[in-house]
């Protein structure tokens, strides 16, 4: 699109600089600017299709055909920027003084050059395609051929030479404006333009085809990238830089600005001045970006954002690269491109908030460009990948220029000699739910830093080593409580897994300790035993999530770490297997019978059902990891244990909603709550993990499948009774299109239903997840819960279902009051 980049640089409510507009003239005009903004330099800019090339040319434009300068692309510039003159104000991209150095005419120079303009053109778009452009200028003060050559393997770097011709010699060209005899100084000192308020941007003209619509979620957790350990050229990605800072989920409700840390820390006393950019934004919008620091050359610094958080001293941006909430509509779902270029339109750009930009498939060009800058690193992103809140995907990967790892702190040495203090902080890192331990690190301190450091450290001070296994350390160690993190660079890491020469770079409170983990390049090959069990684990490499790059070992390592929340919904209850060997996207199959093929050291009963069924019982965790490392991605169990199998233990009410909002599911469900309630009787809510609901009644193990089915049915008709338009009882799906179909046929014999804290075979790899009644409401939204925000989840809330079946309820006590409901 002509002017994008330039679009996409500018807010023209902030900057006097002309609007992107494409303009047809009858000449060929040129304009060189001298602008001084980080750096000084010049901006050569020749009219081309209706908008002017441009190329930053640092050390100038001369005469002098024995010096050739570096002559840099850019993008292009409205035509009516040949006549901008003055100051672009602080916080926009390039503030600083601008004067028309020089300004004329051009024409294209070539053999038998044609004389219509249309055809210069075309003869001027060959050249810069080749890159090797002649031009002679007709200036105010350059005068004569000039050629502008491209380097080799360089796209954007070129020279820009004048020839040897009559005009060619070496001279001091002035400094003063061609147009209007200023310096830059004078527009330095002119008075400066009224200070820029927000005018109340608004979102018009967005097209949210595919997007949901919804509420807007309270908190949206971040979505991750997995490490790699080389750049690529690839169509169909995107790459970023990856910015050193803190990462930032910005959401804007009706002007009320929330900044929130990657683990819900509200940021907004911490960066006040970027709560302040939002305020002019009167829509709904939840953005994805990173706090940064910048130095003099722009670029991002962790130790000097470390001092702005202390001091409030220096530069803060904040790089925003995603949108996914706006207006009503729910955008993760959305592809990549599609939510960039939303993002781009609604942007409120200032130089406090700024788009962070991107270039599409040429990554290994762009890495080492970060590279020779000093830049942390790149981000790939696939285009059409949507946004998987809290997943770490290998649609994302970052491609680091340096070595760089989170780690917690768990102790500090002794100083030696006259060092003061501590020595050195003692670090770990989480592997398999423990910490494991990294290394020392004592570089990266002065003694201010030396003094800050242990007066955080010294509340923690603990006679506990936070490890399993207690490391030898190279002088005497105080430990401390594991609760601080600190981000560090190293060479290398050993072959016993500690970091080679680090350097502590500063202090992280943006994430939980328990979340810090060893990074492994994408590469790298996986520990087939990687937690202690009895099964032995196979493919474990093997998607099983194409989209979000899942993988088997996912499922195994989900399921270890939830086993003590999951297996008290287990224990008992015949296991009904659904395989998924091949992943979500391959074929699946039921099995029963497992007397073949269930391990020595599995419960197993036998149940007749027109013949001897061998059922597995899941009762400790070996066999739950037995069951994830056969494919099986959900866990199915009866509603009835071993002993008692005719008799359930509780009753399922499922919410099935077909071409209907989630929230009509709610209302479906609170409506249920308030039957519930008017009866006595105790109910538990937990998401499907696909489009509905599910509520379970505990119930004394007394009653037969009939009566618990009947139960449910009468339930069911009173909330059909006052939600007559909305739900359906109708077992014909084409009966009950628009509705929410209320199914109480899953309380019959041998019915299995997905367990609590159950993976399901769906996109995003969805759990069905047990919640509080409070937070069943419009606001609810079932995505939010997945394989990845499941068990911090479950870290911060517990299990709510907890002692559920202590509260068993006797249906023979509610029969005379449903039947008073049902009049």
């Amino acid at each position: 699109m002509i002017l994008k980049e330039y679009r996409k640089k500018r807010n023209f409510a902030k900057t006097p600089e002309p609007p992107a507009l494409v303009r047809k003239t009858e000449g060929f005009r040129f304009v060189v600017h001298k602008h001084r903004a980080t750096r000084l330099h010049y901006d050569l800019r020749l009219e081309h299709h209706g908008v002017l090339k441009s190329w930053a040319v640092p050390k100038g434009i001369t005469n002098n055909p024995g010096e050739k300068h570096l002559a840099i692309l850019v993008e292009d510039h409205p035509f009516e920027y040949k006549d901008f003159e003055g100051r672009i104000p602080k916080g926009n991209y390039g503030a600083g003084e601008v004067i028309i150095w020089d300004e004329g005419t051009y024409t294209p120079v070539g053999t038998n050059m044609p004389s219509s303009r249309p055809a210069m053109e075309r003869r001027l778009a060959r050249a810069l395609s080749k890159g090797h452009v002649s031009i002679r200028l007709e200036g105010k003060k350059l005068h004569g051929e000039f050629y502008l050559i491209r380097l080799k393997n360089r796209e954007n770097q070129w020279l820009i030479i004048k020839k040897a011709d009559e005009y060619a010699k070496a001279q001091t060209l002035s400094d003063t404006s061609a147009r209007s005899g200023k310096t830059l100084e004078d527009i330095a000192n002119e008075k400066p333009e009224p200070q820029y308020k927000p005018a109340g941007l608004k979102v018009t003209g967005i097209d949210f085809k595919g997007a949901l619509k919804s509420p807007m979620p309270a908190f949206v957790e971040p979505m991750l990238a997995t490490l790699s350990d080389a750049p690529f050229d690839r169509g169909g990605w995107a790459f970023e830089v990856k910015w050193d800072g803190y990462r930032c989920i910005a959401r804007i409700d009706n002007e009320k600005v929330t900044l929130y840390s990657r683990n819900a820390k509200v940021y907004n006393d911490t960066f006040p001045a970027i709560a302040e950019a939002f305020k002019g934004a009167r829509f709904n919008a939840i953005f994805d970006g990173e706090v940064v620091a910048v130095d003099r050359e722009g670029r991002s610094d962790f130790g000097m954002l470390q001092d702005y958080i202390k001091n409030q001293k220096g530069t803060i941006i904040y790089y925003v690269f995603d949108c996914l909430y706006l207006g009503s509509y729910d955008l993760r779902a959305l592809p990549l491109v599609r939510r960039k270029e939303i993002l781009s339109k609604i942007l409120p750009v200032s130089g406090t908030v700024r788009l962070s930009g991107h270039v599409e498939t040429k990554g290994t060009g762009f890495y080492h460009a970060a590279e020779q800058n000093g830049l942390e690193g790149i981000i790939a992103k696939k285009l059409d990948s949507p946004y998987l809140a809290g997943a770490r995907s290998r649609d994302w990967l970052k491609i680091k220029t340096q070595k760089r790892q989170e780690a917690v702190i768990c102790g500090f040495t002794e100083g030696r000699s006259s060092r003061k203090y501590f020595g050195a902080l003692v670090l770990g890192v989480y592997k398999d739910g423990k910490l494991k331990f990294a290394g020392h690190a004592g570089g990266g301190f002065d003694e201010e830093g030396l003094k800050e450091m242990y007066a955080k450290l010294k509340p923690l001070i603990t006679k506990l080593c936070p490890f399993e296994h207690k490391p030898k350390t190279n002088m005497p160690v105080t430990w401390v409580k594991p609760e601080l993190i600190v981000e560090v660079k190293f060479r290398e890491w050993t072959k016993d897994g500690m970091m080679r020469q680090p350097i502590v770079l500063g202090l992280r409170d943006d994430k939980d300790p328990s979340r810090v983990v060893l990074e492994e390049n994408e590469g790298l090959s996986t520990k087939k035993q990687f937690i202690d069990t009895k099964v032995v684990l196979t493919n474990l490499d093997k998607v099983f999530w194409p989209k979000e790059g899942l993988t088997k070992k996912d499922v195994i390592e989900y399921y270890w770490r939830l086993a003590d929340i999951i297996l008290p919904y287990l224990k008992g209850r015949p296991q009904s297997l659904n395989r998924h060997p091949n992943g979500i996207t391959g074929k699946n199959f039921f099995q029963k019978d497992m007397e073949r093929l269930a391990p020595e050291w599995a419960e197993t009963m036998k149940v007749s059902e027109g013949g001897d069924i061998t059922y597995l019982l899941c009762q400790e965790r070996d066999t739950l990891i037995f069951l994830a490392n056969l494919g099986c991605i959900e866990i199915n169990v009866w509603n009835s244990v071993a002993g008692k199998l005719d008799k359930p233990d509780y009753v399922v009410l499922d919410f099935d909603p077909v071409e209907v909002p989630f929230s009509e599911v709610v209302e479906a469900v609170l409506a249920t709550k308030e039957v519930l309630d008017q009866i006595g009787a105790p109910g538990f809510c937990k998401t499907s993990g696909s489009k509905g609901m599910h509520i379970y009644i505990p119930i004394l193990p007394v009653y037969g499948f009939d009566q618990a089915k009947n139960f449910a049915h009468l339930i069911n008709m009173v909330v059909k009774r006052r939600l007559p338009k909305t739900v359906s009882l109708e077992r014909v799906p084409e009966k009950r299109k628009g509705l929410v179909y209320l199914d109480y046929l899953q309380n019959t014999f041998g019915a299995t239903m997905a367990a609590p804290y159950s993976l399901r075979p769906r996109e995003g790899a969805p759990v069905s997840t047990p919640l509080g009644w409070d937070e069943v409401n419009t606001k609810l939204n079932p995505l939010e819960f997945n394989i990845h925000t499941v068990p911090g989840r479950i870290g911060k809330k517990g299990d709510p279902w907890k002692g559920m079946f202590k509260q068993m309820l006797d249906l023979s006590k509610t029969l005379d009051k449903l039947q008073k409901l049902l009049g």
